[in-house]
């Protein structure tokens, strides 16, 4: 640490009843904004003096303010390690065997920080898990670089990495400082396209007078506004947190004075603790994405409609639409959505065979991967199970309610349908309220004191749910009939028309496709060909396409038994999504 730095942050803080590193901390992220304005005029020509300048002020973040010496080593081990990994193995299991050597030493330290139990101070946990996602996803990169484009989705392909990057490129990569502490994650190729300036060279056929100002003979365009945008209203959230966590904290619920407020107001409480904790990531990650911008890394293009540079290619969270949400979906989706993109690009995807749709396994991979990623408080996992029972019944209403409140062809709102929308609101607000709860108790015994504090609402909800919706009882036949009477009984030779359409359709498309998996079973023979790892699991095309017509003619039955209009069953169209789906599912495993 440099001398004195830290007094001025300890005579703040005292005043302000906070730590001198959480003050560090913020100050960092504040920092960050000139220093990104200098990155940026680094001449264009010249990108080793952008490595190297990134490189400089993340070691004076770790050492020269946190001194965070052993931080340093614990990244140092996990960047070079994964370095390593990705050059000396040369088999289609390499990314995984960099994600356990990843996840593993990241591990170690969640349980160090677990044991330590310090929230004032800042460790180095919190860059390690952004380097996680910025490393084992460079693992995979690496890979698909080794693969034929045949193999490879269009997302690999863009985000292959070809060649090995030099040890200064990927220290850049490691310690850009504008996302060091908190992100947000990007991969390698991001990175690349930014220092050699090939990120702001616009399309082809693209009108010169359209390009983004910039200055003098910079590529990367101005971004001083949509920057300062970003730290005003970061600065807003961190402000409203400070505010509000001063009436809305743990120690509110855990204390007996909760218990005084009827049931109702005890879960606004609960509610606004979510709330007000979001409050604190809002402001952060808008800190860190502002800072991004103004460095140029986050542009991503030009927009079609205004003709002006779109600034978002890092947004991690959009705070209107988590707490306006009526789903599940929409609330968890906005939530960290570079976290979101990483677990299912480089897990969800992946552990899925070739030719098949994620199912159980990869659901099951990507909750334990997001467990393990977080740490092992048994908050963590508390909340995750719950969540995913949350987004099974969210499914079920959304399949067997929602369309009565819709016109019988599923597409115009019905006027009632404003009601459902209200209530759907409120049940997702006030389930999510109790189920990020363990989150931010984080411990075993206080997440159950303040869930029985409000009755385990959310618990029996899910239960009632499930039996609601079960296939035994009259519920959900009473729903499944009440969309019957809404539309017109299909004729009777609807189904063996369609189904014989289906067929016909689906081996036109697998002619279509012959000549490419006969090249593919050729290759596959040839000396030093790569697959894609698919752990073990069987690649037969024949039998996953047969699935797939099954799969069709599934969806048409199920139509059929609910009463849907089968007539405006498009058997081409159908078909094709679901090969489009399966090829897409085939190159992203």
């Amino acid at each position: 640490m440099l001398p004195y730095v830290n007094a001025p942050f300890e005579y703040v803080g005292g005043a302000l009843g906070t730590s001198a590193d959480e003050l560090k901390l913020v100050f960092s992220f504040y920092l960050s904004y000139p220093l990104a304005a200098v990155l940026k005029r680094i001449p264009d020509k010249e990108p080793w003096k952008k490595n190297a300048f990134a490189i400089g002020v993340s070691m004076f973040y770790l050492v020269g303010l946190f001194d965070l010496w052993s931080g340093l080593r614990t990244l140092v081990i996990s960047a070079y390690g994964a370095y390593a990994i990705a050059a000396k193995i040369n088999s289609p299991y390499m990314p995984w065997i960099g994600f356990v050597f990843l996840m593993g030493h990241m591990s170690i330290n969640h349980i160090i920080r677990q044991n330590v139990n310090d929230p004032s101070s800042v460790d180095i946990t919190g860059a390690q898990m952004v380097m996680v996602m910025k490393l084992t996803a460079f693992c995979w990169n690496v890979q698909d670089g080794r693969l034929p484009d045949s193999e490879l989705s269009d997302f690999q392909k863009e985000h292959a990495v070809r060649t090995l990057p030099s040890l200064l490129d990927y220290t850049g990569y490691v310690f850009f400082f504008p996302a060091l502490f908190a992100g947000p994650a990007f991969d390698y190729c991001d990175y690349n396209n930014y220092i050699t300036s090939t990120m702001f060279t616009l399309p082809p056929g693209t009108d010169p007078s359209k390009a983004p100002p910039t200055r003098k003979k910079r590529k990367i365009p101005r971004s001083g506004t949509p920057a300062t945008i970003k730290a005003v209203i970061g600065s807003i959230w961190i402000f409203a947190f400070l505010k509000f966590s001063s009436w809305y904290n743990p120690e509110l619920l855990l204390g007996n004075e909760y218990m005084k407020y009827w049931l109702p107001r005890r879960i606004w409480f609960l509610y606004m603790l979510g709330v007000t904790t979001r409050m604190k990531y809002y402001g952060v990650w808008t800190l860190t994405e502002g800072a991004c911008i103004l460095s140029g890394i986050g542009f991503n293009g030009i927009d079609s409609q205004t003709g002006k540079a779109k600034w978002d290619r890092l947004t991690n969270v959009k705070p209107w639409e988590i707490e306006t949400a009526q789903n599940t979906r929409a609330y968890l989706g906005f939530w960290n959505i570079n976290t979101n993109h990483w677990l299912r690009n480089y897990m969800y995807l992946r552990v899925t065979p070739k030719g098949k749709k994620p199912g159980f396994r990869a659901t099951l991979a990507t909750f334990v991967t997001s467990a393990f990623w977080h740490g092992f408080y048994p908050g963590y996992y508390l909340a995750f199970v719950l969540a995913s029972f949350l987004q099974t019944i969210a499914k079920n209403a959304r399949r067997m309610i929602r369309p009565l409140f819709l016109s019988p062809d599923g597409k115009t709102p019905l006027p009632s349908k404003r009601y459902y929308d209200i209530f759907t609101f409120l049940i997702t607000q006030a389930a999510f309220a109790y189920t990020v709860a363990p989150f931010i108790l984080l411990s075993f015994s206080s997440t159950i004191q303040v869930w029985a504090r409000v009755y385990f609402y959310t618990l029996l909800g899910v239960a009632a749910s499930f039996a609601l919706f079960s296939r035994s009882l009259p519920f959900r036949k009473q729903l499944v009939a009440r969309q019957s009477a809404r539309v017109s009984p299909a004729p009777a030779t609807s189904a063996s028309t369609l189904h014989s359409n289906i067929e016909k359709v689906a081996q036109e498309e697998v002619l279509k496709d012959k000549e490419r998996l006969e090249l593919q079973r050729t290759k596959s023979n040839e000396p030093g060909y790569r697959r894609a790892p698919t752990l073990g699991i069987a690649d037969d095309p024949e039998l996953e396409i047969d699935e797939i017509i099954a799969e069709v003619k599934k969806e048409f039955e199920e139509r059929r038994r609910r009463g849907s209009l089968v007539q405006g069953f498009d058997v081409k169209k159908t078909v094709e999504q679901k090969l489009k789906e399966f090829k897409e599912f085939k190159k992203g495993s």
